[in-house]
């Protein structure tokens, strides 16, 4: 990527001005009237999230800068209308809770809870096709464009799939909330967010013995006076929704002006990042996300440069004001100690208040002999214990962790307190995209994360 001057970016921004640049991973697709139809559909539809949940989630980045909070985001690789279920919203925020709970007991500071959820539908893709058995059809970019199936129809782009995503990010965001704030979160239930299949676990042990002093921390302070029952914070959680803004005329169509401060918002999602293969200075997703004032983050790996990440900070966030951007460290467990280190140092010496996350995911990927693509656990924990040590050498607070799970017992990496090996893959590989922790490697994650932090 090549610095750009400032004269490229003087004008002004609108929520379509991205359409004058080349716009990357966008779908082909063969109808454009069919397209804009159902995008004036969705304009005409209430936004997903409010401009006030943004700035509030905003707040809490600012103090994730300084030291005060840790980020976790956390999901699925891909959503899917198929396997869309009440159940399988409530286990991935349980795991989300526990892990939570792991990090904010072990650190000492507030866990901002974000999950990959209620909008992460469409995947970037290294080819736009994908051929099977000499069979050459469009690639699977996810549920809003196309389905998995390795079929000429199925693989067709469809606009309509867009209006279904919405609707489905909708639902969902409806049971979080009635999840986060209707007693489902209460403190009081730290034993019953435990899964059955996780409990006998030692990763299951270990966070019921974690629980079991929450108990007795609890039934102190009972003892001391205070009123447990006035303390919302005990009862209650704030989790807000993050995914990528890939498809940008559908992020388009849910940019509204905020009533109140007169600026725009996404309102597709709390915060939304730009990918490694979408963050060209000069491309159309920089472009759109630099005028909407949710949370932004940015996907950096290996080969980015010095230059490359404060140019970033410069085109995002300009007024340098902290909780803004949050850059998501995705270097791999064999490169981060030698490519982050000089990234951690020019972002700050230019000033820029970011958040520095470890994504220990999409740097650490490979596909067994038997062809299924996995990542091991090892792995993982190799890039964030590099991500902490490059983080301390500079002098930069380790902000937060990105990692993609689910709630289900799939066996998806390897590795983990119950290790699953090469040959449990193919008990329960479930994932469409990337291959995702279970449960209980993602409790084992948050317990090495904590460590790290106490430290």
């Amino acid at each position: 990527m090549s610095v750009m001057t400032d004269e490229l970016f003087e004008h002004p921004w609108t929520p379509e001005s991205w359409r004058a640049r080349i716009a990357g991973q966008q779908p082909d697709w063969p109808d454009s009237d069919a397209v804009d139809a159902v995008l004036a559909e969705i304009r005409a539809l209430p936004p997903l999230v409010f401009a006030g949940e943004a700035r509030t989630l905003t707040d809490s980045l600012a103090a994730a800068h300084e030291g005060r909070a840790f980020l976790l985001v956390a999901g699925d690789c891909a959503e899917s209308f198929g396997e869309f279920s009440a159940d399988g919203i409530r286990d991935k925020l349980r795991v989300i809770l526990q892990m939570s709970v792991v990090l904010t007991y072990g650190s000492g500071v507030p866990t901002v809870k974000v999950g990959r959820i209620a909008g992460q539908f469409s995947k970037p893709r290294s080819s736009p096709t994908e051929t099977r058995d000499g069979v050459t059809l469009p690639s699977f970019r996810g549920d809003t464009v196309n389905d998995f199936a390795f079929d000429a129809v199925a693989r067709r782009p469809d606009p309509t799939r867009m209006l279904r995503g919405y609707h489905q990010s909708a639902a969902t965001l409806n049971l979080v909330r009635a999840f986060a704030k209707g007693g489902f979160a209460d403190l009081s239930r730290v034993h019953a967010w435990n899964q059955e299949f996780v409990a006998s676990s030692p990763e299951g042990r270990r966070y019921d013995a974690l629980a079991g002093e929450i108990d007795r921390a609890l039934r102190f302070m009972e003892a001391c006076g205070i009123d447990l029952d006035a303390e919302l914070q005990l009862h209650q959680v704030d989790v807000y929704t993050a995914h990528e803004a890939l498809l940008l005329g559908y992020e388009e169509a849910l940019t509204r002006r905020d009533s109140i401060t007169g600026d725009w918002y996404d309102c597709s999602a709390h915060l939304l990042w730009c990918g490694e293969r979408t963050h060209a200075l000069d491309g159309a997703h920089l472009e759109f996300l630099s005028g909407v004032n949710n949370p932004i983050g940015v996907k950096l790996g290996p080969e980015a440069t010095p230059e490359e990440a404060v140019a970033i900070c410069e085109r995002l966030n300009p007024g340098r004001r902290p909780g803004r951007l949050v850059l998501f460290s995705r270097m791999g467990a064999d490169r981060v100690s030698e490519s982050l280190p000089p990234l951690l140092r020019a972002v700050k010496l230019a000033n820029h208040p970011v958040v520095w996350a470890c994504d220990p995911m999409h740097g650490n990927g490979f596909q067994t002999e038997s062809g299924y693509k996995t990542r091991r656990f090892t792995d993982i924990m190799r890039e964030l214990h590099g991500f902490f040590a490059a983080c301390d050498g500079a002098d930069v607070w380790p902000g937060g962790v990105h990692v993609e799970l689910t709630g289900d017992d799939v066996t998806e990496c390897l590795g983990g307190g119950d290790e699953v090996l090469d040959a449990h893959l193919q008990q329960r590989y479930e994932t469409m995209c990337d291959p995702r922790l279970n449960a209980r490697q993602s409790l084992d994650l948050a317990f090495e994360v904590a460590e790290l932090l106490r430290r």
